[in-house]
């Protein structure tokens, strides 16, 4: 009784407390149309892409921006030949102009991704833009995408807007776990708190990050967090530590179009960098877990050990931890045009993200940790730092 009643209060202080990260309404904030646009760099990092790149590049290049804006991918060793295909792409579709470039491998100390976002930036500044649109070669824009962009950071002020691209919901499995994942994300960084200036929180979403370069430039992106394997909430916090004006948000039309079908496919996006979150300490993950499990685990199993026991107070009170769980949990399944009777599966989307990161700790301590696309890396404080 007394543990689902805790798992009670700490459910009513996460309804009121955080930052109402429940919410989905936080959208690109008002924005007005200028007289004069500024010049954009897009920068597309992509490896082994050429599976999505058809759903993707077409988008970009067709951006519809009043201002100047040309678009560079770097091909980061890919071995299915991206870069041909993205050529291919732009010479099929015209468009915006594309550069398509590759900075060979990365040296120690830096992730495939950073590095390839490093050479593109160094190729952008020689255009003099004054912003760079960091996107994933597996987002694909609606047309109007990066002049709303534009405008919602010129019209605010920011010098970072990153919107959570809708990441895709067909197969059963997808169903079940990605919209708990946006959900889990904003609970771990309110996206209100995100937009306020003296607020220590900050978080981007790799996939679509507008960022003004004189800002990009003081925070030392990407040099100063090139081994980060969560690179945009580091790269948030650079620019945030720098007393740049951030923003974050949900996207109503950038869509992610990479497929997870099968749950191995997610199983391994989430444990890939799960323990690098929790700094690979393993007080922190312990403390996760037992976390996890008074939060999102006693309610239902209080309700069902309540009942079989006759203990009435546990039973009422895990219905109404997990009455409140549900209710917080039915914006962002109605954002993702989901059922409402998926917001009571939501414990058991829980145990299976809190084997994830557990599984995430044990694949690192075998040296098999951060792994994607072939390459594996290190710690931070394995990394060795530059002269």
């Amino acid at each position: 009784m007394w543990t689902a009643a805790v798992s009670l209060a700490v459910w009513l202080w996460l309804l009121f407390g955080q930052g109402f990260f429940w919410r989905t309404d936080v959208r690109l904030p008002p924005r007005r149309e200028m007289d004069v646009w500024p010049s954009v760099c897009v920068v597309v990092p992509a490896r082994d892409e050429a599976a999505v790149l058809p759903h993707s590049l077409p988008s970009l290049l067709a951006q519809d921006y009043p201002g100047r804006a040309e678009i560079f991918l770097i091909d980061d060793g890919s071995t299915d030949g991206t870069g041909e295909l993205a050529r291919e792409l732009a010479g099929r579709t015209g468009g915006l102009p594309l550069t398509v470039d590759s900075p060979g491998e990365p040296p120690a100390g830096w992730t495939g991704k950073l590095w390839a976002v490093r050479h593109g930036i160094g190729l952008a500044r020689a255009r003099g833009p004054e912003y760079l649109l960091l996107t994933d070669a597996d987002i694909a824009h609606a047309p109007d995408s990066l002049r709303q962009l534009v405008a919602a950071a010129r019209t605010g002020g920011f010098d970072a807007v990153s919107q959570m691209a809708r990441l895709r919901v067909e197969s059963a499995w997808e169903r079940l776990v990605v919209p708990a994942f946006v959900y889990f994300f904003a609970q771990l960084y309110p996206f209100r708190w995100i937009g306020r200036r003296r607020a220590r929180t900050a978080a981007a979403a790799g996939g679509c990050v507008l960022l003004r370069t004189e800002a990009a430039e003081r925070a030392r992106i990407p040099d100063a967090i090139r081994h980060a394997v969560i690179d945009d909430v580091a790269l948030a916090r650079a620019v945030k530590g720098g007393g740049g004006h951030i923003w974050l948000g949900l996207a109503d039309r950038v869509d992610s179009v990479r497929p997870y079908p099968l749950l191995r496919d997610l199983w391994r996006m989430v444990s890939r960098s799960a323990y690098t979150q929790l700094r690979h300490n393993p007080l922190l993950l312990a403390g996760t877990v037992l976390g996890l499990a008074l939060v999102y685990l006693v309610p239902p199993a209080s309700v069902i050990a309540g009942a079989a026991a006759g203990n009435a107070a546990a039973a009422v009170a895990g219905a109404l931890a997990w009455l409140v769980m549900a209710g917080t949990y039915l914006p962002m399944l109605r954002y993702y045009r989901q059922p409402p009777w998926l917001a009571p599966l939501l414990p058991f989307t829980a145990l299976l993200y809190l084997l994830m990161t557990v599984d995430s700790a044990v694949q690192h301590h075998r040296g098999r940790g951060a792994a994607w696309k072939g390459r594996t890396y290190a710690r931070p404080d394995a990394v060795p730092e530059e002269g």
